[in-house]
């Protein structure tokens, strides 16, 4: 039988599963354990790839079609960013799939809900072709009710070999659990 971790022994593993990009995130996180990681940085997704297919995809769904975004020709000769870039929605719209990748679950979790944003500002552009991940940093965990959550992530998607992120925000999430014990 396995003996039990104590909570810095915990964390240390947890540390050491969402230390570095190609780090497999680890896949479950106590709720006992919540509490001891606000204001530290919880996970980093691995690297997406942002092509011009993805980007022409994600203006075909939201019927978004400039041509900073989609001709990449125009977006050359008449754009300040040299070429096509993402829409800074089409990287909002990836922290879920960020999230999923970086950050763990909780025990009991039954579900997880966006609930919002508090904070979002596009900072960079992302030109067509490049890699991004984002950074999670748990800012905030309140019960928000006898079986939910309400946590608050400090979100930053980085562009690979950029300097400045392309997105920063605070990002609002109900965990519904079977059971609190906060």
């Amino acid at each position: 039988m396995k003996s039990p971790m104590s909570a810095s022994t915990a964390k240390d593993e947890l540390v050491k599963s969402v230390a570095g990009p190609a780090a497999a995130p680890a896949t479950e996180m106590g709720l006992d354990e919540l509490s001891s990681w606000v204001g530290q940085e919880i996970g980093i997704s691995t690297w997406v790839r942002l092509d011009q297919d993805r980007i022409d995809r994600f203006a075909d769904a939201t019927d978004d079609h400039q041509f900073i975004h989609v001709d990449p020709e125009r977006a050359r000769a008449e754009s300040p960013f040299g070429g096509t870039i993402a829409h800074g929605f089409l990287l909002l719209s990836l922290l879920s799939a960020m999230a999923y990748d970086a950050v763990p679950r909780i025990k009991g979790q039954r579900m997880a809900m966006n609930y919002g944003f508090d904070k979002v500002r596009f900072l960079s552009p992302v030109k067509s072709g490049s890699r991004v991940r984002a950074r999670f940093v748990l800012n905030a965990c309140e019960q928000a009710g006898p079986d939910r959550l309400r946590l608050c992530w400090g979100v930053q998607v980085e562009v690979e070999n950029v300097q400045k992120p392309a997105l920063v925000a605070d990002w609002l999430g109900i965990i519904q659990l079977s059971e609190v014990k906060v």
